[in-house]
């Protein structure tokens, strides 16, 4: 596959091709969560299902702050590299991994101690609260390379790669299928097995993930061994870390992590609707929801390869190229949400059954399906929106935007709930998803992202 420049090519070309491994590698990503599920719900039994869905909705959380803080790396780095600054693009590199895995460790303790507090409070099912427990427990021992991972995928993706990512969960998505099979099915471990496969999968895969970029980044400094190195007359020195480029990181990263940790909490609180209604209708959720997952991956795909373009044309100077994708990228959704509701229309009930065999639990997974495959499309315009938005490091109505989306989604979850059942779960989600664009495309307007001004050229990083 041509490796198309984000600062020259066809804006949409660019676009589709840089966001097409990242859809492919999500898409494994999703696949062996499906797997998971497949296998649980099948082979394990619908309780275990629904231990898997509950605990998925709390590790989400966590995963959530890691994207959070990959968007304000990879923000960071991907201005540095648009403006040529390879040496001060390497630092934010090290100054992010340094401080996201100290980060991922103390998330991994407290959310190790608190699962089961955490569990009960949402009201989860007495009859599935020992496997969640037991699954998040093993999850949150391998939290750190969960963590990392992510962390390292933005990275990857800010350098204008996204290719290494697609191969790394197809290696990712492999191992873990077959570790599920050699955990549950021959070593009858249940719940534990799914958990155990999925962190060994994910932790080598970070690990590979962090050489792999280390000799990225060699490259990168091979270029600038290249040019003249003298600066102010003392020979430039390489700096691992910079207080000053983690400050601007976290001016990205807290709202980011915030806005992506509260929307989580805030689906933890929908999840306890869902709960409230028992195991059935919960395991059928879980069901429907993983298909969700996988409906979406191409409209966040899109509004990540959003981001990174934009970051790279306003750290190059050209807002105008911007504009040019943004328009571009609203084919590149249209597209996908078109093909995205064919499937669905010919294929819901064929798809739920792989799941769960007939009844309450198929009921309800085929039910959210039938409703939500007319919407996907929401969350296409407000991915590439926000991307901008993010891309720009003007994140304060991105966040407001998405904390309204949240809101709506709990409160008519909650406030609906009793009047029009498990329902008023999926009504709200359209709601959000639409309200989250208007908002987000309303600032757009006013034009003050192209003016934001995130890295300062020359800057001296050490201290």
């Amino acid at each position: 596959m041509r490796k198309y420049d984000m600062l020259k090519d066809s804006p949409g070309k660019s676009l589709f091709f840089f966001a097409l491994p990242m859809i492919m590698g999500n898409l494994f990503q999703q696949f062996y969560n499906m797997v998971d599920s497949m296998i649980v719900g099948q082979c394990v039994g619908e309780a275990a299902l629904a231990a898997v869905g509950a605990s998925y909705s709390l590790t989400t959380v966590f995963i959530m702050i890691a994207i959070g803080g990959g968007i304000g790396a990879s923000v960071i780095t991907s201005q540095y590299l648009g403006a040529g600054e390879y040496g001060r693009m390497r630092t934010s590199v090290y100054t992010a991994l340094l401080s996201f895995a100290v980060v991922s460790v103390v998330l991994g303790i407290f959310g190790f101690g608190m699962c089961r507090q955490i569990l009960t409070a949402l009201n989860t099912p007495p009859n599935i609260l020992a496997d969640a427990v037991l699954y998040l427990r093993i999850y949150f021992v391998g939290l750190p390379f969960l963590f990392m991972y992510n962390v390292l995928s933005a990275v990857f993706n800010a350098l204008g790669d996204s290719k290494t990512p697609l191969y790394l969960l197809i290696f990712s998505s492999i191992l873990n299928v077959f570790l599920d099979l050699l955990t549950v099915l021959a070593f009858h471990m249940g719940v534990a097995g799914v958990a155990i496969a999925t962190v060994i999968a994910q932790g080598l895969s970070a690990v590979i993930s962090f050489l792999l970029l280390m000799k990225k980044l060699g490259r990168f400094e091979e270029i600038k061994s290249e040019e003249i190195r003298e600066q102010n007359g003392e020979k430039e020195r390489k700096i691992l870390y910079s207080p000053e480029m983690l400050g601007s990181m976290v001016k990205i990263a807290v709202p980011s992590m915030l806005q992506q940790s509260i929307v989580s909490v805030g689906m933890l609180l929908v999840q306890s609707v869902v709960n409230g209604f028992g195991s059935s209708v919960l395991a059928g959720y879980t069901s429907g929801m993983r298909i969700e997952s996988i409906c979406i991956v191409p409209m966040i795909a899109t509004g990540n390869a959003m981001s990174t373009f934009t970051a790279q044309n306003l750290g190059a100077g050209n807002p105008e190229r911007v504009k040019k994708g943004y328009k571009t990228a609203y084919a590149i959704v249209f597209g996908f949400a078109l093909l995205i509701l064919t499937v669905l229309s010919l294929f819901h009930t064929r798809i739920i059954a792989v799941f769960i065999e007939e009844g309450k639990a198929f009921a309800t997974g085929d039910t959210y399906l039938t409703f939500i495959r007319f919407f996907f499309v929401l969350i296409g315009i407000k991915a590439i929106t926000d991307g901008v938005l993010k891309g720009a490091g003007d994140v304060g109505v991105f966040t407001l935007a998405n904390l309204v989306n949240l809101g709506i989604r709990v409160f008519v979850s909650f406030r609906f709930a009793e009047s029009w059942g498990v329902e008023a779960v999926w009504y709200a989600v359209p709601m959000g998803w639409a309200i989250n664009y208007i908002i987000s495309f309303l600032w757009l307007l006013t034009g003050r992202w192209s003016r934001k001004r995130i890295i300062r050229h020359g800057q001296n990083d050490e201290t």
